[in-house]
């Protein structure tokens, strides 16, 4: 089981709203995406009570994926307080998100 919050359009914007968020755009048939799931699971742990780890399904979830011009997934975005400031595609090194969180969380 995922440690992630899923996200979709009723509630990506609260989530975000606040606070550090990463966001993972994904779908059940992307293997780079499955790659990264095992990743995500160990940030949503690292980082419990200083980021949200969420996952959004271009598959379910195409409307948010257009707004944030999604071309290619796994796209990793990173929020804060609601803006994006940080972007990913495809299979990233754990050591640049835990970098790339600690930062925005300073």
């Amino acid at each position: 089981m995922s440690q992630a919050t899923v996200l979709t359009t009723a509630n990506f914007k609260t989530s975000v709203a606040k606070g550090v968020t990463l966001v993972d755009f994904w779908a059940e048939w992307c293997g780079p995406c499955r790659m990264m799931a095992p990743v995500l699971d160990e940030l949503a742990q690292e980082f419990a009570g200083k980021a949200v780890v969420g996952k959004v399904d271009v598959d379910s979830e195409g409307a948010l994926a257009e707004e944030f011009e999604v071309q290619g997934i796994p796209t990793l975005l990173i929020f804060k307080d609601g803006e994006l400031v940080n972007r990913f595609v495809g299979v990233t090194q754990k050591a640049r998100l835990v970098e790339a969180l600690t930062t925005a969380s300073a």
